[in-house]
């Protein structure tokens, strides 16, 4: 198949497209490389990149008329990011994911969704259900508009199905971890394991018990592909993710274990991090009853797994810099 991936040059897109090719497919990426790197696709056979955006419609066009079907990751990504760009961050989720839509459904062309575990909002439930109710914070604080912008997303890609019938998936991630990622834009355990290489103290922003979940990239692309390439699955919602949970605290704990580092941990309050009146939830853990229900999936790599896979791809980063 001839399939188009947006966003495909960041960190899950280009693991997205590896996989694609590895499976016969002929891959179109579309990504105007603000935190997606050319780098990480480079090494990719045969693949076809666009560097603009999916605010560009006439682009998105024409890239949706040539393809079978398409795979939207583009979007703003990073808590560091989230809230120092909240115009931007609104604007690429919103405007991008409705071009996509536009253009997807004039040509009939399946579409695959990634959302965030971030539209349960700060919901009180340790693990959160697809159908489960939202509670999202106030609209002055910067941190919420990201929420609401994917919620929003989804809201119209479920329009889309229920009043054009146009065959599209949505795929809430819970925080995807593997090589290429970088914590240049708040991801935690790359943000770690770089400062851990460095023996520099690890921030842990607030009081580092609040728990996640972390799934492995290599686990996370394969099931993209079989709940939109299967075609079974159009006008549903799925969480996909790994259900370990670790205290933040903990997390950092055990990357200083595993890099032999000297580093110390350091608190950080929340306000200092991210400015006043930053809100984070607590717990945050996927269902997976649905997906496993629907395809079989498991998450198949375990968090040390993840994490000397990452150190790994990062002590490699830092000797090339020097």
């Amino acid at each position: 198949m001839k399939l188009l991936v947006t966003g495909g040059a960041g960190f899950i897109g280009s693991h997205l497209c590896e996989y694609l090719v590895s499976q016969g497919h002929e891959v179109f990426v579309l990504d105007d490389l603000s935190t997606g790197r050319y780098e990480n696709i480079e090494h990719i056979p045969g693949i076809t990149c666009i560097i603009d955006s999916t605010l560009n419609q006439d682009i998105v066009r024409d890239l949706v008329r040539e393809v079978h079907a398409v795979f939207h990751l583009a979007a703003t990504v990073g808590v560091q990011l989230v809230v120092s760009q909240p115009v931007q961050t609104i604007i690429n989720n919103i405007r991008g994911t409705e071009t996509v839509l536009q253009e997807t459904c004039r040509y009939r062309r399946p579409l695959l969704i990634t959302s965030t575990s971030e539209v349960y909002g700060k919901g009180v439930r340790e693990v959160f259900h697809e159908n489960d109710d939202r509670v999202i914070g106030p609209t002055n604080l910067t941190r919420w508009g990201y929420a609401a912008s994917k919620a929003v997303d989804e809201f119209l890609a479920l329009a889309y199905w229920k009043e054009k019938r146009h065959p599209v998936v949505i795929v809430r991630l819970f925080n995807t971890v593997g090589p290429r990622q970088t914590g240049r834009y708040g991801m935690v355990i790359p943000r770690f394991v770089e400062q851990a290489l460095r023996n520099e103290p690890l921030t842990v922003y607030g009081d580092g018990k609040q728990t996640r979940c972390f799934a492995y990239v290599g686990d996370v692309v394969p099931a993209l592909t079989e709940l939109l390439l299967r075609g079974n699955f159009y006008g549903e919602v799925f969480n996909l993710g790994n259900s370990e949970s670790v205290s933040i605290e903990a997390l950092a704990r055990r990357v200083i274990a595993r890099t032999g580092s000297s580093s110390t941990i350091v608190f950080v309050p929340y306000d200092q991090a991210y400015g006043e009146g930053y809100e984070d939830l607590r717990h945050r853990a996927p269902s997976l009853e649905k997906i496993h229900a629907a395809i079989g999936y498991q998450p198949k790599t375990s968090l040390d797994q993840i994490l000397d896979t990452v150190i790994a791809d990062i002590r490699t980063r830092l000797s090339r810099r020097g």
